[in-house]
Order: structure tokens, then sequence, then C-alpha cells
């Protein structure tokens, strides 16, 4: 049975030794042929894809990408598994061909686990665009394991007990906890984020039950990956009860806000009041505002990305539309009426303003006919009257102050061919002569000032 890793001290002292430096020249001609016939092989694939020209299924493309990354690992794994094979029986060493062929046998898997979680999570992932990264460094972790490098780290942690007592909670056991458990957390994220990926591109399903399976499978995945994580590091929960006590409780209230919107995202997914492409209002306007208004772009856990006519994303929190009134243009229907107030002069003939009204809302192609536009007298001002032309549209997503510009800009037009005046509010101030009985009234006049008839 062979030992679990091979020290690097020996490792050392087998390439000074004559038979070592032959291993070494055989592993280095080992992977020169495999770099070799791996790239033979990855030109051969970039012409098959290229003559190709999509005719073959995703799958397909995606085996040959997978075997021409395997190719020049496979190669020189074969290679150097001959030459050790032709060690043994010439009873020769074989350390640094076994090593050999450990690191290239865990390159070589890590490098396909990578491929395989960048093909889930799709090419725009962290992980597609860092394959390369991820692999050398994952690689560099396994192959100081493989030569002991960590267990000199592992003893001098080990003696750092965090729970003096009966039970024994050294400081590499809680490292090792969390390393652990954030691996299979880690493995579980990328497996929601390949879920959400797959669910979301099924157009028969509606945007709300899409986004209700994505984070349901999201939470319940994160959830089992922490409860798989604890069992496999073989954490005692009962040693860790005064520990983690006290961080949840010291966590308790900064956590609060987080988890207040993860419960109202579960909310706006089970009651549907918003979802993915609805127009909402979300700072406290009323009416049909052209302020301050967008569409919902996607629903996460704790926000929701809602983008303005000017291309700004914005994250709302969940807890603020669920506390806070939200105006939302679609929730039932996307038509949505708007309302153009405007002033006309004592002079002008209401009737004559009003059909005026109505012609500058004639043509426009996002002005509806049924509801058709209609005109209103709604007051009379101060200074004129006030009239308000409404129409609606079934698009606000497209905005709504484009429409608001084009029938004001026809209006004006309109009333100034036609002579009707918009009245501007003004105010006006008299100044009168003072009186002089006024500034000396008979009861504040002296003895001086007496009558001299009396």
């Amino acid at each position: 049975m062979e030992q679990r890793y091979i020290s690097l001290s020996g490792l050392g002292r087998e390439l000074l030794t004559p038979d070592g430096l032959n291993e070494a020249i055989v592993m280095l001609v080992a992977i020169a042929i495999a770099l070799v016939i791996g790239r033979i092989v990855r030109r051969a694939v970039v012409r098959m894809q290229a003559a190709d020209r999509g005719i073959s299924a995703p799958w397909q493309t995606q085996l040959l990408e997978a075997g021409a990354i395997a190719a020049p690992y496979v190669v020189a794994m074969l290679l150097i598994a001959a030459a050790r094979a032709v060690a043994e029986s010439w009873n020769t060493p074989d350390t640094v061909l076994v090593f050999a062929l450990r690191l290239i046998g865990a390159l070589a898997t890590v490098r396909l686990l990578v491929y395989g979680a960048s093909l889930l999570l799709g090419d725009s992932s962290w992980v597609a665009r860092s394959q390369s990264r991820i692999t050398l460094l994952i690689w560099l972790a396994l192959g100081i394991e493989l030569v002991g490098g960590f267990d000199w780290l592992e003893s001098a942690l080990d003696q750092v007990d965090l729970l003096p007592g009966k039970s024994v909670f050294s400081l590499w056991a809680l490292i090792k906890s969390l390393v652990v458990i954030t691996l299979f957390v880690l493995g579980m994220s990328l497996l929601a984020r390949a879920i959400e990926r797959r669910v979301m591109a099924i157009d028969s399903l509606a945007p709300a039950t899409r986004v209700g399976i994505s984070k349901s499978a999201y939470f319940l995945l994160i959830g089992l990956g922490i409860l798989l994580g604890i069992n496999s590091a073989g954490v005692d929960l009962t040693a860790l009860t005064v520990l983690t006590g006290a961080i949840v409780f010291g966590l308790g209230f900064g956590i609060r806000d987080i988890t207040a919107n993860f419960v109202s995202g579960f909310v706006l997914l089970m009651d549907k009041s918003i979802k993915p492409g609805d127009v909402i209002s979300f700072h406290q306007h009323t009416g049909t505002t052209s302020d301050n208004f967008g569409w919902v772009q996607e629903l996460r856990g704790r926000y929701v990305v809602v983008r303005d006519r000017d291309g700004v994303e914005s994250l709302v929190p969940n807890q603020s539309l669920i506390t806070s009134s939200v105006i939302n243009w679609s929730y039932s229907d996307q038509r949505v009426r708007l309302r153009l107030p405007v002033m006309v002069s004592y002079d002008d003939d209401p009737e004559v303003a009003l059909e005026l009204l109505l012609r500058a809302t004639d043509g426009h192609p996002r002005i509806l006919r049924d509801p058709a536009p209609v005109s209103r007298l709604i007051s009379f001002e101060n200074y004129g009257m006030k009239l308000e032309a409404r129409f609606w549209i079934r698009d606000p997503m497209n905005g709504v102050n484009n429409v608001r510009s084009d029938v004001n800009r026809r209006i004006w037009r309109l009333f100034k061919d036609h002579g009707i005046k918009i009245p501007v509010a003004q105010q006006e101030v008299r100044v009168l002569e003072p009186d002089a009985r006024a500034l000396h009234p008979p009861h504040l006049s002296g003895p001086g000032d007496a009558d001299p008839r009396r």
C-alpha cells in the first residue's frame, strides 16, 4: 500500500541520485511529448468546430472541448505510468515518477472540474473568466499537501485549544472546519447558480415562477451545503454551543435587516406584487408621475434591480418595497393614463380650446384610440380656465416624458395658430394717496389744535 504523501526531503534526496535524475529526465520527456500531442489535438478540435458551423448539439461541442483539455494530461500520465512499470520491472526506484503521476492526475482532475463548473455557470461567470488562475491555486494547494507541507502547520495550530476542558477544539480544527464548510457552500452555490441559469431560460414558465424556483433552490442548496460541511468536518456541535451562542448573539442585531430583506424577497415572490418586467415608482411618488420610475430587471435575494430610462440600475432593498407604498404601473394592466393640464384665458372660447387639445393627440403612434383621448374643463381659476387633456398609453416602460413632450409641443402650435392665449398668473398692486384726516385723527389732536369756533 502506497503512503499518503511523499516527503519533500525524500524527494530532494531522490533527485540527487543517478536513478532520480533518470526519472526526472523521463518525466520531462513525457511532459514535452504530452504538450506536443495536446497542441495537435487542440488544432484538430478547432478545425472540427470551424467545419461544424453549429450543426452538432452543444453537448457534443463541449465534449470535444473537454477531450482537448484532457488530452495532454492523459498522454503524460500514460507515458509516466509506462515508465514506472518499466522501473518496477528493473527493480529501480520510482519515487519521482510516482510523485509526478500524482501531481499530473491532480492537475487533470482540477482542470476538468473547473471547466465543468464554467459550463454550468455560463461563459459570463467569474469561473469561466478565471479558469487558469482557479486551477493553478487549487493545484498548488494539492501539491503542497502531497509533499506534507501542511503537517507542520497542523501540528502547530493543533496545540492551540480554543475551548479548554473535556472537549478539545483546537485552532486547526476551527480552520479545517471553516475550509470544509466553505468548500461545500461554494460547491452548492455554483450548483444553485447553474440551476438558476437553466430555469431562467425556460420561457414557458412565468417570470415570477422562474424566480421563485431559482431562489428556493438557492437557499435550499446553501443550507444543505452548510449541514454537509459541518458533518464532513466532524465538528462536535456540543463543543461549539457556547461559541456559536456568543456569535449568534453578537451578530443577531447586525443581520436583522439582512434577514428582513430575505424574508421580504420571498413575500414578493409569493404574492407576485412585483415581478420582472413591471414598471414601478419606488420613491414615494403618487399618481402617474414621470419622475423616478423604472422597470424591474431582476428579483434578487436581498434587493430588486430597477433600471430607469437613463440606464441607471437602482438596487432597492426588498424590505423597502414591502413596507413602503410602491406604484406598480403594470400590476394588472400595462395601460396607464396621462394627464396634461393647461390654462387658457377667459377671453378665449373653452370649446375651441378643448377641441384643440383632442387634435393635439391625433396621430401619435403611442397614444391609444381605445380608450379614446378626452379633454375636460376642470375649474375656473383666478387668472384663467384650467383644462386637461387625458389619454392612454400601453408601454410606460418606453418612457412617458417623451409622449408628454410631443403632445405639449402640438398644443403650443395649435393654440398659437388659433389665437388661444395661455395666461400667466399675475398680481396687481394699487398705491393709494394718503388722506390728511387719516394721518391726523381728531381724537389724537393736541390742545393747540382745538377748533377756534368753540
